[in-house]
């Protein structure tokens, strides 16, 4: 074959590319438009049966010189392409999602703390507010380690309906009381949106727990008022999952979001939950929220924290929340895994020390 005739060919196949990209160029802007109608409708982007039939029609279309098999692995490159940019489109239309909002949100609470930026956030506290001695003997104890959040339990969703469900209103003015008393902001968990509006005089920030993250009326509830809100990741929620629960609280007007990483239901039974380092990193990646960990929940071991904690500040977690009582002994919740405060002193001088926590 003569070089001329070799030029022609490659003529001819570039023409061929050309036409071949604007086709499935073409394409994918239809499937853009399916994606939109998809998304109102409610439905799933993907579709087994629709990609079946259509490789079966383009199968039966086939004469040569590809066999079956390769047409089939060419076109579900194609379909998996056009699945990945509905979903990459949809990602552009998230409030949450850094594509829209390049510069990280930082979270400025009473008292000018602040939470992300350029500084770490320490949030210490009991599991649940059991009575005034117990709150107030942890609330001395943060202030004069330097911490500003206190977290206390007032509402607490059980795995046993018989276990303590907490105190309600009465345990979220008891924290209230120590925190005003030693100078704390206040992070409690509201678990009925019928709570909120009583709440909003007690809590500085609202916890919306991971048994909760799901409760789409209680994300929209919070999301209507202005209160910063502290969101957890549900017990085996994916991190899409959990992004979109952002999105639910942000779409109603509610910008103050702060996304807590607490560990996930697998089948390792050396720790209480799963601690998901590679979801802070992640999340920060996708998302323009700050980022904490709860090592407490995660890990459900008193003997880890510390490693844990230094890991979750190096892969870029923006704070740390850890379990406190003055006797977990006699903890009526979460006793096991709660630190005294003699052991929260040693936990916090360690972490702080790492050169990991950003003061």
């Amino acid at each position: 074959m003569s070089n001329v005739e070799l030029d022609v060919l490659r003529g001819r196949l570039d023409e061929i590319n050309g036409q071949l990209l604007e086709l499935i160029s073409e394409r994918a802007k239809i499937v853009q438009e399916i994606g939109v109608v998809k998304e109102k409708q409610g439905v799933p982007k993907f579709d087994p049966e629709r990609e079946k039939k259509m490789l079966d029609q383009l199968v039966a279309s086939n004469k040569g010189p590809f066999t079956d098999g390769t047409i089939r692995s060419l076109f579900k490159q194609i379909f998996s392409a056009s699945l990945d940019l509905q979903s990459d489109e949809h990602k552009k239309t998230l409030l949450v999602a850094r594509k829209g909002h390049k510069e990280d949100t930082v979270i400025v609470l009473p008292g000018d703390v602040t939470v992300g930026g350029s500084s770490s956030l320490m949030v210490a506290g009991p599991c649940s507010v059991e009575s005034e001695l117990q709150t107030r003997t942890v609330a001395a104890a943060l202030q004069k380690a330097g911490v500003r959040v206190m977290r206390g339990g007032a509402f607490k969703p059980r795995t046993s309906p018989y276990d303590f469900q907490g105190l309600g209103m009465d345990g979220l003015k008891i924290l209230r009381e120590a925190a005003n008393d030693y100078g704390l902001l206040t992070i409690s968990e509201i678990v009925d949106p019928r709570h909120i509006e009583e709440s909003l005089d007690y809590v500085d920030i609202i916890q919306i727990g991971a048994r909760n993250m799901h409760n789409f009326e209680l994300l929209k509830a919070v999301g209507e008022v202005n209160k910063p809100v502290l969101l957890k990741r549900g017990l085996a929620a994916t991190l899409d999952e959990f992004i979109h629960a952002a999105e639910y609280i942000m779409s109603r007007g509610n910008t103050q979001i702060m996304l807590i990483e607490r560990g996930i239901r697998t089948y390792e039974k050396a720790t209480r939950n799963t601690l998901d380092i590679s979801a802070v990193p992640i999340l920060k990646q996708e998302c323009h929220l700050p980022v904490l960990v709860d090592v407490t929940h995660s890990t459900g071991r008193k003997d880890i924290l510390i490693p844990c904690a230094k890991a979750a500040l190096a892969a870029g977690a923006d704070g740390i929340m850890v379990e406190v009582h003055p006797d977990p002994a006699t903890a009526l919740s979460d006793a096991a895994q709660q630190l005294n405060i003699d052991e929260f002193n040693t936990f916090f001088n360690e972490v702080k020390a790492s050169g990991l926590y950003r003061i």
